[in-house]
């Protein structure tokens, strides 16, 4: 690919946190849009930037932003941004380093979505490339869209150069991000990707197919449509695996703000962050798994481990999504749906708590739920393991909310709260360009 090719997708893409471009001058190198988006190498630049600026620098705002809100992690730091995410409560400020760049690399992964599946017509290219690069594209846009919707209480579904885009509900996100994916399910249903495609951009690393049918399930229940998500998690092939792929010039993001250079910014709780009142079997696997005991508390006296798993180490994939996550999805919508089925979400709790073959060794490998045969008790016991299960995979804020915990009283830097905001205020700088931007939410 050309050097100023990915000069343009990767310096204009990763904006406002781990990397900045000068923009006082021209740089005779690098490609204009309408140059990237002319060519069979430069849509796969855009395809493959689109997959770097989400993986490298989406996940670090997806992941860090809610587990520090959720007290899924404690920081070790005195960075402004990470002490006013720990503080929060109404106070939390707009300008947040944090609140920005997790809002503006979203938007900017939409845009490069939109800008790829508007310009794959235009290009002569094989029917199962052409097809490969539209459903990618359509998965980074729905992702981008749901990863806003989990944390703002109005999202951005599609953008606009005038800067007048305008804001749905956050349910209306997720309705906008089922109906991406559903087409590029059908995308691909019709026209598999191409080597080509697969060589050039996904690397084999991502199974789309199973990767798409995982975030339907996903989105579905965070909607509140539970037979469409027992549907789609009951259709994922829970052998298949989907990573994003690390490398020394493209580092692991979690590990590079919790372990690189012994400077972490932030590091994960104990008991997964949760009260005491949820209880762990020591012999659970996932507690080794993703936690090295520290016994260490940060500075605001909230006990903290080293961490393991997918994030200590440089390299490290990290999976797109867990398979036990369907499992768990399963639960929870079988006990949400207008006729609980009780057996039905046993049956797939136990699967997720006896665990010993976890394609990731993601295996709990602990008894059988033993515990009240209630819609409540079980519930409680589904957002018990989804802690435990999907630690830093950035839905912990989603969860709190969704499974009822404690609402936060609004006053910063009380650090007994489970969770110190409801949603996120909107960035400055989205207000102060787009006058369609609500109002903040109250906390």
């Amino acid at each position: 690919m050309k050097k100023s090719i990915i000069y343009f997708i990767i310096c204009v893409s990763l904006t406002l946190g781990l990397f900045s471009c000068e923009t006082d001058f021209e740089n005779p190198n690098a490609a204009t849009e309408e140059q990237v988006f002319s060519s069979r190498e430069g849509v796969f630049a855009a395809a493959v930037g689109l997959q770097q600026l989400y993986s490298v620098v989406g996940i670090r705002w997806i992941v860090e932003t809610p587990a520090i809100t959720t007290r899924e992690g404690g920081i070790t730091t005195t960075f402004q941004n990470m002490i006013e995410l720990e503080d929060g409560g109404t106070v939390l400020p707009n300008f947040n380093s944090n609140v920005q760049g997790l809002w503006s690399t979203m938007l900017r992964v939409i845009e490069i979505a939109e800008d790829i599946e508007s310009n794959a017509d235009n290009i002569e290219l094989d029917a199962g490339t052409r097809s490969g690069l539209i459903a990618h594209a359509k998965l980074f846009k729905a992702l981008a869209i749901g990863s806003l919707a989990q944390n703002y209480e109005q999202v951005i579904v599609a953008t606009s150069n005038d800067n007048d885009a305008t804001f749905v509900s956050r349910i209306q996100g997720f309705e906008t991000a089922i109906t991406l994916l559903t087409e590029a399910a059908t995308q691909l249903s019709g026209t598999a990707a191409s080597e080509e495609f697969i060589n050039g951009v996904t690397l084999g690393n991502i199974d789309l197919v199973n990767t798409i049918t995982a975030y339907i399930a996903r989105y579905n229940l965070f909607a509140g449509n539970y037979e469409a998500a027992l549907a789609a998690a009951g259709n994922v092939d829970l052998t298949s695996t989907s990573v994003f792929a690390y490398d020394t010039q493209n580092p692991n993001p979690i590990w590079a703000r919790i372990v690189q250079n012994n400077t972490p910014n932030f590091k994960p709780r104990d008991n997964f962050g949760l009260p005491v009142e949820f209880v762990f079997d020591p012999a659970d696997g996932r507690l080794a798994f993703y936690l090295v005991p520290l016994d260490e508390t940060n500075q605001n006296g909230l006990p903290i481990e080293d961490v393991d798993g997918f994030f200590n180490e440089i390299s490290e994939s990290i999976p797109v999504y867990l398979p036990d996550e369907m499992n768990l999805i399963i639960a929870e919508a079988n006990l949400r749906i207008g006729s609980p089925n009780l057996a039905a979400a046993t049956a797939a709790l136990n699967e997720v708590l006896t665990d010993t073959d976890d394609p990731f060794d993601v295996n709990a490998n602990v008894a059988a739920y033993s515990g009240d045969n209630t819609v409540d008790a079980l519930l409680n016991e589904v957002y018990r393991n989804r802690r435990a299960e999907l630690l830093f995979t950035g839905m912990s804020l989603e969860d709190s909310r969704r499974f009822g915990r404690p609402q936060p009283s609004g006053t910063a830097m009380n650090y007994d709260e489970e969770r110190n905001r409801n949603f996120y205020p909107y960035p400055d700088l989205e207000r102060n360009s787009n006058p369609n931007t609500p109002d903040d939410p109250s906390i």
